[in-house]
């Protein structure tokens, strides 16, 4: 199974907002840049079947934005994709799709990039994701542990220029 996982654009310091973190939207240059990024994915033919995202605000907004553009019906929120969520869980979910599907992921750092690690069957390689970035796993076991390898990594610079 094809998974891509999107960390969601920039939004406002968490420093400086007064709202608690999980109430943080994207910022208006984040949500430009979001949909810069996605028309991007869509102009290289970027085709995925549903939409699973982390329940805080910045990363609700991000899925928004990839579905709007992508005419991608489902967008669900799992809990699973919050900051603390259980990978173990998520992989679970996961686990009941076709070998065939095509999703993406929405959610944060340094979660994702654990989450590839954990996948690719490293905790040493370091990743990075950035703001807007997108990685691409392809899982091919969940039993006896989830392993894969990972397919690309792509930051928001390269996915704006190869449109």
């Amino acid at each position: 199974m094809d998974v891509l996982i999107l960390r969601h654009g920039e939004a406002g310091n968490r420093m400086t907002v007064v709202e608690e973190d999980s109430k943080r939207p994207l910022t208006p240059e984040g949500r430009a840049e979001m949909q810069k990024i996605v028309k991007s994915l869509r102009a290289v033919g970027l085709q995925v079947d549903r939409i699973y995202t982390s329940p805080l605000k910045r990363a609700r907004e991000t899925a928004e934005i990839a579905a709007r553009i992508l005419k991608i019906p489902t967008l669900e929120e799992w809990e699973e994709l919050k900051p603390d969520g259980s990978k173990a869980a998520l992989y679970r979910k996961l686990a009941r799709f076709e070998q065939n599907s095509r999703v993406i992921l929405v959610g944060h750092e340094p979660y994702l990039s654990s989450m590839m690690g954990e996948i690719i069957g490293t905790t040493d390689l370091r990743l990075s994701l950035k703001k807007g970035g997108l990685g691409k796993v392809r899982i091919t076991s969940f039993s006896p542990r989830v392993s894969g390898e990972l397919r690309w990594l792509l930051t928001p610079k390269i996915i704006t220029r190869m449109s």
